[in-house]
């Protein structure tokens, strides 16, 4: 008998929805106050996640979550390479 393995959910700040952390978009402040968008989920710092879809994206930025969650401005690049990623992966 195979042992099943817990799934890390986590939450995503626009939609308040838990999901897999898999098809989730980690994005992370350094302790520089640096916000970038980390694909590995290994970064050091202040994560939180979101969605991805572009419907989440577009929520949390008009929201501001990302910038709540994280205490930092979120600059526009980090929205704009989040939907790029999202768009990305859903032609593949």
């Amino acid at each position: 008998m195979a042992v099943q393995r817990k799934v890390p959910l986590r939450k995503c700040v626009a939609t308040g929805e838990m999901h897999p952390k898999k098809e989730m978009i980690r994005v992370v402040r350094s302790k520089e106050g640096e916000v970038s968008v980390d694909t590995t989920g290994k970064k050091s710092g202040r994560g939180a996640y979101v969605s991805k879809s572009e419907q989440a994206v577009e929520e949390a930025r008009k929201k501001n979550s990302l910038g709540r969650q994280l205490e930092v401005a979120i600059p526009e690049e980090v929205y704009e390479e989040l939907l790029k990623l999202i768009r990305r992966e859903s032609i593949l």
